[in-house]
């Protein structure tokens, strides 16, 4: 029965809770980067039932009912009875973490919240890698198909990890009948993000190898919110990638940055990024490389198909992405302070792009050489 006095039934309306219909979404990570930011879009909703926000902290978004676990922790599965979606987004893919230390992180936390969101009842998770899980190779297909075979390798940072994440998501539907894996792809992540691809554009020239073909496919971090808004309503399931229509060609990218070009052979520009980062000077493998050499665009069909679009360009991307990085000074990747950037940037063609002379004093200086 309702209560005949208006003031009381405006009242219980008014603590009811937003939405009585929709999934609640769990989503992991959901503290900071793309987790704050899609944790924020879904509490605000109508769509939404309820926002379930998991993390190693409080997160700022008082809507969402928080609970504080490591992901790896069995414990989850409690924290999502009663979840419909879960979005997990809690991964380390930080250029600087230890590379045994964040595959030990992602796998075993993805593996973790696969199996606790079977226990749990969860009928879907959405699991977020990247489109370099297609590979970056010379003879791609421009625009690849988003059911193209998966060709990377562990070569470049984190991939190795994605291309396990993936793994464990094919497997989970087998393991656990009732279970739905959507996989979603993102293109070259720009807006709060730090990668060997966005430090690209720290660099003074922007390094391009000899007989490569670069393509340049971007993804704003508001787009790929959205894109993963859709995932967790499921208006778009399976395997899909995010990113700006089109693409962008080495030539237009210097054109629109400003930024010269220094072209070197290939056999030095990966056996030098080999070098460095063997010696740890670098935090980038020489694998990152190939992601500015060779093709790696794909085709967004399956979101444009479901109604989606992105609000970005690439040209716009691109444009956020240098007024992000400005007054930062990158060689080889690694990150420089000012006076080390100018010296690299005088040091000549070679040595200011590959980093080598500063890289190695500042190298000498740290170990009192």
């Amino acid at each position: 029965m309702s209560s005949p006095d208006p003031q009381v039934r405006a009242a219980r309306n008014l603590s009811a809770p937003t939405s009585s219909r929709g999934p609640v979404v769990a989503v992991t990570g959901a503290a900071s980067g793309v987790g704050d930011l899609l944790t924020r879009r879904l509490a605000a909703s109508d769509e939404i039932k309820q926002v379930i926000a998991i993390d190693e902290r409080r997160g700022e978004v008082s809507e969402a009912t928080w609970h504080i676990l490591d992901v790896r922790d069995p414990a989850i599965a409690e924290k999502l009875r009663g979840a419909d979606v879960v979005v997990h987004l809690a991964l380390d893919l930080d250029l600087e973490t230890d590379p045994a230390a964040r595959t030990a992180y992602n796998v075993r936390g993805t593996q973790t919240v696969l199996t606790a969101a079977a226990a749990a009842g969860v009928h879907r998770v959405v699991l977020c890698t990247s489109a370099m899980v297609y590979g970056a190779l010379p003879e791609n297909d421009i625009p690849l198909s988003e059911d193209a075979e998966l060709r990377a390798t562990a070569e470049a940072t984190g991939v190795g990890d994605l291309m396990e994440i993936e793994r464990l998501g094919r497997r989970a539907p087998r393991a656990h009948p009732g279970l739905n894996v959507t996989v979603v792809r993102p293109a070259v992540l720009v807006g709060g993000t730090d990668t060997a691809l966005t430090r690209y554009f720290e660099s003074p020239r922007l390094l391009v190898v000899a007989g490569s073909r670069p393509t340049w496919q971007f993804c704003h971090v508001e787009d790929l919110v959205s894109a993963l808004e859709y995932a967790a309503l499921e208006k778009v399931d399976g395997e899909f990638a995010v990113g700006c229509d089109g693409w962008l060609e080495q030539e237009e990218v210097e054109e629109l940055s400003g930024i010269r070009r220094m072209e070197l052979p290939s056999a030095v520009a990966l056996g030098a990024a080999a070098r460095l980062h063997r010696i740890g000077l670098t935090p980038s493998p020489a694998g990152d490389l190939a992601y500015t050499m060779h093709p790696w665009v794909v085709s967004v069909g399956r979101l444009h198909d479901a109604g989606w679009r992105p609000r970005w360009t690439n040209e716009e991307v691109l444009a956020a992405l240098l007024e992000e990085v400005e007054g930062r000074h990158t060689v080889a990747g690694r990150r420089l302070g000012r006076k080390d950037a100018t010296a690299a940037g005088a040091a000549g063609a070679t040595v200011a792009l590959l980093g080598t002379a500063a890289l190695v004093r500042r190298a000498r200086k740290r170990r009192g050489l």
